[in-house]
């Protein structure tokens, strides 16, 4: 932390302010990236289109979010961070007010493509934003702030999405989320201290960085972390549908639930991190890989799949504050261009979990998907494994 000093004291004071309006401005990146999925519907209708097209304004925003978080740290080396994020925040506002009157299919997915971009360079830089806003001790605190926006809006957006679109259309749905991307806008413009470029040397190429050990087997662990997470989560509305028999009203429930222990999760193990980080990166994806057999074995009782899914929001939720600490420490001095390939692996990730998943879905039944996602999570806790054996390796 370098920006908020206490004369009397000389320690750096923690800008929780700046903290607090990136999480505000992640809770709104998440929920515009997501409320498409409960309004498919009547953006297909309004515009003319197909359902499956209109679900690609999903897809362009995750494109663009990988492409962007990989060249990012290199395209704005030398300018203040702040004004990046500030950047970042207003593409966050055009893309609401350019889909919110977009004229036809080519105008949204514009607007949708703006919005990836926001999203993926917010996402990339944020990590080692928050290592310059708060004290090293405090930096799983700052994390655990801003994924709890994240989870928030990640759970809230579907069924918020639904509820404005009835009330004020597709377009009302989306234009709301505007003064919300423009107070996180204003708040950054005046508590977000200045954060001029370090001027250290970058690679060329963020996949340089695999060619350290601790980076790659920490970024293999959290690809199938996410692949896991995803070959099961994308397909959970049908399993309780179809195999638990829950009504729709109790699958909200069951939803909002899992979310609110995702917020708990954060808040919970974000304190635990700061001295047990790698017995945490392993125990995660453990728990919920035993979770995934859980559910494969009782997915019929809808008292044991509600504690499973608790279980699942609590810790899959948290585990990106896990990797974000493990980032600004094994990279302190490349956590930009760290965060950057860890947003794309992510992305690649849930994109390649939800493909895989959905094809053993429909081959082989929903089991298969929920079996896979256990073995990726599996995978994911003996890399993470080897990553602690190489940390204790070095540290020597």
């Amino acid at each position: 932390m370098e920006a908020i000093y206490d004369d009397h004291l000389l320690k750096p004071q923690a800008a929780w302010g700046a903290v607090f309006s990136m999480a505000l401005c992640v809770a709104v990146l998440i929920a515009s990236e997501f409320m498409p999925v409960s309004l498919l519907t009547p953006i297909a209708g309004d515009l003319g289109i197909t359902e499956g097209r209109a679900g690609q304004a999903i897809s362009v925003s995750g494109f663009f979010a990988v492409v962007t978080s990989l060249f990012v740290a290199d395209l704005v080396k030398h300018i203040d961070r702040k004004h990046v994020l500030l950047a970042f925040s207003l593409l966050l506002v055009l893309s609401g007010l350019i889909v919110t009157v977009a004229p036809t299919y080519a105008v949204l997915m514009i607007g949708r493509a703006l919005l990836g971009i926001a999203i993926g360079g917010f996402w990339s830089m944020s990590t080692a934003i928050v290592m310059r806003l708060v004290p090293e001790q405090a930096v799983p605190k700052g994390l655990a702030m801003i994924n709890a926006g994240n989870a928030i809006a990640a759970t809230i957006s579907a069924p918020l999405g639904s509820l404005l679109g009835d009330l004020v259309g597709w377009r009302g749905a989306f234009f709301l989320v505007v003064p919300l991307a423009l107070l996180a806008l204003v708040w950054q413009w005046i508590g977000m201290p200045s954060l001029p470029p370090r001027g250290r040397k970058r690679p060329g190429n963020v996949f340089t960085l695999l060619k350290r050990r601790q980076v790659a087997l920490g970024m293999a662990s959290i690809f199938l972390l996410f692949m896991g997470q995803f070959a099961l989560f994308t397909y959970l509305r049908p399993f309780l549908e179809i195999v638990t028999g829950v009504s729709v009203s109790a699958l909200s429930l069951l939803l909002l639930v899992m979310g609110l222990a995702g917020v708990a999760g954060t808040w919970t193990i974000g304190h635990l991190l700061t001295r047990r980080l790698y017995s945490l990166v392993i125990a995660i994806p453990l728990v919920m890989a035993l979770l995934a057999a859980g559910m494969v074995a009782f997915g019929s009782s809808s008292i044991a799949v509600a504690a499973l899914l608790t279980g699942w929001g609590f810790f899959g939720t948290a585990a990106p504050v896990g990797w974000g600490t493990w980032l600004s420490r094994t990279l302190r001095d490349d956590a930009e261009a760290g965060g950057g390939l860890q947003v794309a692996i992510i992305q690649l990730a849930i994109t390649l979990g939800a493909a895989v998943g959905g094809l053993l879905f429909d081959a082989l039944g929903w089991w298969s998907a929920f079996a896979l996602a256990a073995i990726l999570l599996l995978g994911s806790a003996i890399a993470a494994a080897a990553a602690a054996h190489d940390h204790e390796r070095n540290a020597a």
